[in-house]
């Protein structure tokens, strides 16, 4: 513990640079993450996700995650 206070201290310690994600990744995260829900739970037939939920829910998430990280998306 005494050498995260003396690296702080010396300022070599760096935070994690979190932004909140654009827009435009925003919505189509919410977008693609509500279409899978909406084919899970009440059997909507959307092509490229019917069948592969837990796949579009990981992808939008992971956008959004990205979108997190990274300040230019």
């Amino acid at each position: 513990m005494k050498s995260i206070t003396r690296a702080r201290a010396a300022g070599e310690m760096t935070t994690m640079g979190l932004s909140a994600p654009g827009i435009l990744t925003f919505m189509f995260a919410v977008i693609l993450t509500v279409c899978a829900l909406v084919a899970k739970f009440f059997g909507a037939q959307i092509p490229l996700i019917q069948g592969h939920e837990f796949w579009a829910l990981l992808v939008a998430q992971m956008i959004l995650t990205t979108g997190c990280l990274v300040r230019s998306i």
